[in-house]
Parts: C-alpha cells; structure tokens; sequence
C-alpha cells in the first residue's frame, strides 16, 4: 500500500491550496484518512481527520478554512485550504487506516511542503 500526497507550494498570507492524497495496492478497506503536519521545531499535529461516513474532525486553528473530503471511489482524501497563514507553513503528511490481506494497519504519505509567505 501507498499514499502519495500532492498539491503542496508556496502561496501569499491569504491564499488558498488544495492538498491531495491517493491510497494505492491491495487495499480491502480504508476507515478513517487524515492530515497532520509538522512546523520546523514542532511536533507534528493533527490537522483534520475524516471517517468512511463523513465524520469530520478539525484542529481548532484550521476551523472556518479548512475542509477535508474524500472520494472513495479513488481511495483519495482531499483537504482544501483557505485563508492560509503564516503558522499554517509546515510539511503536510497524509495517513490512513487501511486494511488489506495482512489486516489493518496505519499507513502514511511522504509529506508535502506548504510554505505561506509573501
């Protein structure tokens, strides 16, 4: 099993960014996908997290700007960005809980760089 992560950048205090990340292999299931990240110097956080249903759950400085989604028939968790600040800048890591034949496990991406600054 995979999860490649894409869709992070550079953008101005304000802008917006939509990060995207595809579970790829013998995947049997996926419960709930998530995003965290972590600043330079600090330890990685949860950022928001979604279940199979749509139960959602957000760190409290990202609610109001950003969204988190997923298309399951892609196997994809999508987190829209908006109104980006400056303390949003960190690498932004996808993780899953995925079961294939071996059973159920974590999973997570490579991490994506986000960098807001003028």
């Amino acid at each position: 099993v995979q999860l490649q992560a894409s869709g992070g950048g550079l953008v101005q205090p304000g802008g917006s960014l939509r990060l995207s990340c595809a579970a790829s292999g013998s995947i049997f299931n996926i419960d709930v996908m998530g995003w965290y990240r972590q600043a330079p110097g600090k330890q990685r956080e949860m950022v928001a997290t979604i279940t199979g249903r749509g139960t959602t759950k957000y760190v409290d400085s990202v609610k109001g700007r950003f969204t988190i989604s997923r298309d399951n028939a892609k196997n994809t968790v999508y987190l829209q960005m908006n109104s980006l600040k400056p303390d949003d800048t960190a690498v932004y890591y996808c993780n899953a809980h995925i079961s294939t034949w071996r059973g159920p496990a974590n999973y997570w991406g490579q991490g994506t760089h986000v960098t807001v600054s003028s």
